[in-house]
């Protein structure tokens, strides 16, 4: 982790986007800042950012990607409209092989499954990220036949909404 952050901190003063002798934020704290945006008990905010960080760990994804996702998808809530803090769909959990109702193997699962989509897109260089994003959301053969980011309103808000906070919260890694 601490590499990542110093690598980032590295490519962005070489490109004079952060000074050089600006200190990098923690990714824990910079999570507890978002979380806690939401009213939020210190126990549940402390909670997500940990499994946030378990997560990301387990599958060697930034933690602030797993958090935007998050963030878009249930506003860090563990009772929104699908099941829990990832809103995994029932199928979608069962392929993966998680408890979708467990708070951590639901966040571990949307993990897995972001992570999947992350491998699944690789090779669309550029677009890799933002066609994960809108698998995650859509599913991968609605990318995959759109050739893209499917034309659905929904779709497009949501790559928009995750790829505008994740960049938010990797500026927020270098304070």
């Amino acid at each position: 982790m601490k590499k990542f952050l110093v690598a980032l901190i590295i490519s962005a003063s070489l490109i004079g986007a952060v000074p050089a002798e600006v200190e990098a934020v923690e990714p824990y704290d910079v999570i507890l800042q978002e979380v806690s945006r939401y009213g939020k008990t210190d126990k549940e905010i402390s909670w997500i950012a940990m499994a946030i960080l378990y997560a990301a760990d387990q599958c060697s994804l930034d933690p602030m990607l797993i958090t935007a996702v998050m963030e878009t998808e249930s506003a860090f809530n563990f009772n929104a409209r699908a099941i829990g803090l990832m809103q995994l769909m029932p199928e979608t959990a069962r392929n993966i092989g998680v408890n979708p109702h467990n708070p951590l193997a639901n966040v571990v699962g949307g993990a897995v499954y972001l992570k999947t989509q992350l491998n699944r897109f690789a090779g669309n260089g550029a677009y890799a990220l933002t066609y994960a994003i809108a698998a995650y959301n859509a599913g991968p053969q609605a990318v995959i036949n759109a050739n893209g980011i499917p034309n659905y309103h929904e779709t497009r808000n949501y790559v928009a909404k995750v790829i505008s906070n994740y960049n938010r919260l990797r500026q927020n890694l270098v304070g």
